[in-house]
């Protein structure tokens, strides 16, 4: 038997590679006690936020360091991912909201910088890689993305020609954008921006609007930050033309605070939902073919799990591929018509072996375990009868 594990991280618990790695020992427990052969292809997936580079490294790339400047200025080492020529950049590790020493505040929000990211590109470009998946998930910044292309070679400067400050609340007095040393080798580099956020840069529906109060922004930074960003656009606009117009208002233009929108306008990105980049670089179809079952799953699965989170996309894979799945989750707030309708043949959440929370966060890894022992128990079982009953139809009508 084979059993194909692709889970998503289980956040504030265990990485996705973690994840795997419990379950895979819990199946394999199983099946020393039974004395059967259980084969498990261990396949961490993400959905374009964090988790994309650990699904990235399990896939083959490999992983390497920069030194770039995180989202305040302080210098960061931050992980990316290469393969040939193409790498594989998760934001987070660069100028992500978890790099903050005190966390988001006021100051953070109109302050933060994506410039590490940029960094992390042409460190990307520096060692040949033409084709670059950028996941955007856990950002600190609302600087539409200007910082990004400051790492890149962009200048922004006020009246004055004076360089501003890092932040989306400088642009507010920005006058000139200066492309002139933008990064040419980025002319002949294929970007993928990895995200579910279909939200455009500016208005009700735009960067600081949606996402800015969840990276300490006030309603009154909120207007500020959304008429910098205005500025930003129109500026812009006249250096480079009407595609920057278009890229404010184009679906996922808000993503990251704006990354998405420096992104689209000036590194002709293609976007892409996160679970569908990530399963094709990690090539799970092809890697299911055969399998007797998947496993997906991630920390909670609910409502929001259903619009194309990772379980979602595994679903949907396995499906084409004919083989049944089943998700794994810390808590589940699905009832059994959507796990129907959702594909599943059955969620396991640990709060069925576990009903105190914070238990089943400290000890995720020994309940996943358990957990995986039960499964890998039912499949021995499922599988026995099934050859059982393959042999009684095979034998002749008067035996």
């Amino acid at each position: 038997m084979r059993v194909v594990i692709a889970p998503d991280k289980f956040k504030g618990s265990l990485s996705a590679p973690d994840v795997a790695a419990h379950l895979s020992a819990g199946l394999r427990r199983a099946a020393e006690q039974a004395e059967r052969d259980i084969e498990t292809t261990l396949i961490p997936v993400a959905d374009g936020g964090e988790g994309t580079l650990d699904a990235a490294v399990a896939a083959g790339f490999t992983r390497r360091t920069a030194t770039v400047t995180g989202p305040l200025g302080q210098l960061v080492k931050a992980d990316f991912a290469v393969r040939g020529t193409e790498a594989v950049i998760e934001m987070a590790t660069a100028s992500g909201l978890a790099l903050l020493p005190t966390g988001p505040n006021r100051e953070t929000a109109k302050t933060a910088t994506s410039q590490g990211t940029g960094e992390l590109i042409r460190t990307a470009l520096d060692l040949g890689c033409r084709r670059i998946t950028l996941g955007v998930g856990g950002s600190a910044n609302n600087d539409g993305g200007a910082g990004l292309l400051r790492g890149l070679g962009v200048r922004f400067l006020d009246s004055n020609s004076n360089e501003l400050p890092p932040g989306g609340a400088a642009l507010a007095r920005l006058e000139t954008i200066d492309t002139a040393d933008l990064d040419l080798r980025l002319e002949d580099t294929t970007v993928i921006l990895a995200s579910d956020v279909d939200n455009p840069l500016l208005g009700p529906s735009g960067a600081p609007a949606v996402f800015g109060p969840q990276k300490g922004a006030t309603p009154d930074d909120v207007t500020e930050l959304d008429a910098a960003l205005t500025r930003f656009v129109e500026v812009l606009t006249a250096e480079v033309g009407q595609k920057a117009t278009r890229a404010a208002k184009a679906p996922g233009a808000g993503a990251a605070g704006g990354v998405g929108y420096a992104a689209l306008a000036m590194l002709n990105a293609e976007r892409k939902p996160g679970i569908d980049v990530v399963l094709e670089f990690t090539d799970l179809e092809q890697r299911t073919e055969g399998a007797d079952l998947v496993i997906t799953g991630e920390g909670s699965l609910d409502e929001q799990s259903l619009l194309g989170k990772t379980p979602m996309g595994v679903a949907r894979a396995a499906a084409r591929a004919g083989i049944p799945v089943i998700a794994v989750c810390g808590r589940t707030t699905l009832d059994m018509q959507q796990i129907e309708e959702s594909g599943f043949q059955r969620v396991y959440p640990l709060t069925e072996l576990e009903s105190n929370v914070e238990i089943c966060m400290a000890e995720a890894g020994r309940l996943l375990e358990e957990l995986g022992q039960h499964i890998g128990v039912r499949l021995i079982e499922e599988h026995a009868a099934s050859g059982t009953a393959s042999a009684q139809k095979k034998e002749p009508l008067n035996a």
